[in-house]
Formats: structure tokens, C-alpha cells, sequence
């Protein structure tokens, strides 16, 4: 996973991949067009972006479950595991304490 490089040079890839997050977030709002996919396939998704941004979030009572967002070619794309998707090296991780997708 990549951290941007250095202290400010993170700030600021964290910073920018927070706006991008928050971006995503409110073009789901907006569009209401989210897409669920099983791990398998949101790993295939990944693989075809450069650099892509993923927002990570870990929940669960009884055994942990690992939550994934990201966007490609203007759609949103959601997983939820109970094993960690490999990320791509380049991938920009945003760490979240939940990711809430609508109902």
C-alpha cells in the first residue's frame, strides 16, 4: 500500500484521497448507482485501475469484516469479506470507521 512518501507529502496524499473519498461519497448520494460485488470481482476491478483510491473499513460483532469502496469509469463499486482483498501496491488507501452504503 502506498503512504505518498515522508510526513507532509502523506498529509497531502491523504488529504487529496480524502477529498477523492468524500467526492465518491457524494456522487453515490447524488446518482444513487452503487454496485455490490462479491470480492472476486471487485479484486478484477482493481486490477484494471491505475493507482486506484479504496476506502477501507473493518466492522463486525463476532469475526471481523473488511469493507471496500472504489470508483472506475464513473461507477461505485462495494465489497464486504471476511478475508482482506489484496490491494494493488499503488493503491491509495483511505481508512474509515464505516463505510454506510444505502439500504
Amino acid at each position: 500500500m502506498s503512504n505518498g512518501g515522508g510526513a507532509a507529502g502523506g498529509a497531502a496524499v491523504g488529504g487529496a484521497a480524502a477529498a477523492h473519498a468524500a467526492a465518491v461519497a457524494n456522487a453515490i448520494k447524488a446518482s444513487g448507482v452503487l454496485i455490490r460485488t462479491e470480492p472476486e470481482e471487485f479484486q478484477k476491478i482493481l486490477d484494471r485501475i491505475d493507482e486506484p483510491l479504496v476506502v477501507v473499513a473493518e466492522s463486525g460483532i463476532f469475526g471481523t469484516k473488511y469493507e471496500y469502496l472504489t470508483s472506475w469509469r464513473g461507477l461505485a463499486f462495494f465489497t464486504k469479506s471476511s478475508r482482506p482483498v489484496e490491494l494493488p501496491g499503488e493503491a491509495a488507501v483511505v481508512r474509515a470507521k464505516k463505510i454506510w452504503i444505502p439500504g
